[in-house]
């Protein structure tokens, strides 16, 4: 299965990953987790100073990753739109333009789960960026483009303990 959790900065989705590779029924698969401190030292602008370019980079991640047979993965294509549309250096017209061509991607995971910022705070890690009333607005976005273009998405809450059952749940029925 192609696994991608997606949501609003500083909400688990690392966390949550990584609690997953401890999971019997996840043995075989490949975690991956967004490489942002990596990009950005290699002067990829993040947040609201991202790029066109920037942002086509983190799609094609995304788009590697698709191409793994088992793969659960801490971004979704969802979430590189999100950040395109919040971009003050992409404008408008662009930014449908990206979208257009990404969301033929979205269709290849077999599960997206979207994380809820609910009950969670902030925490700097020195890369992503900190502004409440910014991480509401991509809450917003990655919301609105769920229900555009993935309807049927699951949502988690919760402990990263509970979060993990329901993830089981969904992909296994178990629990």
């Amino acid at each position: 299965m192609k696994i991608g959790f997606c949501g609003t900065m500083s909400v688990g989705k690392t966390t949550l990953v990584n609690a997953l590779k401890d999971i019997p029924e996840f043995k075989d698969y490949t975690f991956t987790t967004e490489r942002s401190k990596y990009l950005n030292s290699l002067g990829i602008p993040l947040n609201t100073d991202s790029t066109l370019k920037g942002q086509n980079i983190f799609l094609a991640e995304r788009c590697t990753e698709l191409m793994q047979e088992n793969i659960i993965t801490d971004r979704t294509i969802i979430d590189v739109i999100a950040f395109t549309r919040l971009a003050k250096s992409i404008s408008y017209i662009d930014g449908d333009a990206f979208e257009e061509y990404a969301k033929r991607f979205i269709r290849e995971y077999d599960y997206i789960f979207y994380v809820s910022p609910e009950g969670t705070v902030i925490e700097d890690n020195g890369v992503r960026e900190t502004n409440q009333e910014y991480r509401d607005e991509i809450d917003q976005t990655i919301r609105h483009l769920l229900h555009k273009h993935k309807p049927w998405h699951n949502v988690l809450v919760g402990s990263t303990e509970e979060r993990v059952k329901q993830v089981i749940k969904t992909c296994f029925d178990i629990y």
